[in-house]
């Protein structure tokens, strides 16, 4: 029962995360802060096995040193670079291959679809909630990318996988 809690407030932020995203091109590091620290207590009271959290946590961690790289280069937001390592804390290193697979797939598409929204929709025309993200020049919510492969992967984490069955 209470890892549903948890995994309800984990799909609640990162839903939360993707729909700032679009609306400002931001993600909070409150945000961000929040899905790292809430997996702390989810550990203590679902304790999978502590060899299980330490792969969890190697995983953020890597991710995270690839993800500052990545945002040092240009690559990625910050917001987006501290997402990926969020996310990945509860996700694991278990099924990083399907993660990163609908991230990436679902960021081509995101990409493509917000290209030519953006030719086609003024942005003094568009809906509030997509107003930044219409704007000529500016980035890609790539956060709705991370969230999509966050819930594609979720079914392989001891963490979030009851939430969904």
């Amino acid at each position: 029962m209470i890892e549903n809690v948890f995994a309800g407030a984990f799909f609640a932020l990162c839903i939360y995360a993707a729909l700032k995203d679009v609306a400002t091109l931001t993600i909070p590091n409150w945000l961000n802060a929040s899905l790292a620290l809430m997996f702390v207590p989810a550990a203590v009271f679902i304790m999978p096995g502590w060899d299980i959290i330490g792969w969890h946590v190697l995983a953020a961690a890597i991710t995270f040193a690839v993800c500052v790289g990545l945002f040092m280069l240009g690559v990625f937001g910050g917001g987006d670079a501290k997402l990926i390592p969020a996310v990945m804390l509860w996700i694991g290193a278990s099924d990083l291959t399907t993660f990163f697979m609908w991230m990436t797939m679902s960021g081509a598409v995101l990409a493509i679809i917000v290209y030519f929204s953006r030719r086609v929709i003024a942005a003094e025309g568009a809906p509030a909630f997509a107003y930044e993200t219409l704007q000529k020049g500016n980035g890609v919510p790539y956060g709705v990318a991370i969230i999509i492969g966050a819930i594609a992967a979720s079914p392989s984490s001891p963490f979030l996988a009851n939430f969904l069955s």
